[in-house]
């Protein structure tokens, strides 16, 4: 199997509480995949390397697995959040975080939320509670994403465009 890049395309939306959206979101026919639970996610860099190229390494321990991603840089759009994507499995964290610091790399912002996730065909949608306020991000296709945001009524005021690392740095958190 040839691997494919990835684009990742995504709306966050402030909430004002997960409950009521997770019953909108199953009314909608999306199905609670992975159920409320601890993620830590933290970024690494060398030296401001990626993040000068709009870059990020993060590596997520989320629901007994670990994971590897890769961002780049976000492609300009006024509601959607566009950026390619790279992401992995990684079996022993440990030896990973070994290798990130042989290469130069260190941890240079941990983030520690709550987060539910939803599926149906075309979205993705993650319920995240934070220290900072409850967020919906629906992943996808984007004319489902828009689509789903409407049929929620959560309308563009609701729109968050700043990421998590940001919104973290801005409440204090490093």
């Amino acid at each position: 199997m040839k691997h494919r890049n990835a684009i990742e395309t995504e709306l966050k939306l402030r909430i004002p509480a997960i409950p009521p959206i997770r019953e909108l979101l199953r009314a909608m026919g999306f199905v609670e995949t992975t159920p409320a639970q601890r993620e830590i996610s933290v970024l690494w860099d060398r030296n401001g390397e990626l993040a000068a190229r709009g870059s990020a390494l993060r590596v997520r321990r989320y629901a007994g697995k670990t994971i590897l991603t890769w961002k780049g840089a976000v492609v300009p759009d006024p509601i959607l959040k566009i950026r390619p994507e790279e992401e992995t499995a990684v079996e022993d964290a440990d030896a990973l975080e070994a290798i990130l610091t042989a290469l130069g790399f260190a941890p240079v912002l941990t983030m520690e939320k709550t987060r539910a996730i939803l599926n149906r065909d075309e979205l993705v949608a993650c319920l995240d509670e934070t220290p900072f306020g409850c967020f919906l991000e629906l992943e996808g296709d984007p004319h489902a994403i828009k689509a789903a945001a409407e049929h929620l009524h959560l309308g563009s005021d609701r729109v968050e465009r700043r990421s998590y690392p940001t919104l973290f740095r801005e409440h204090g958190i490093k």
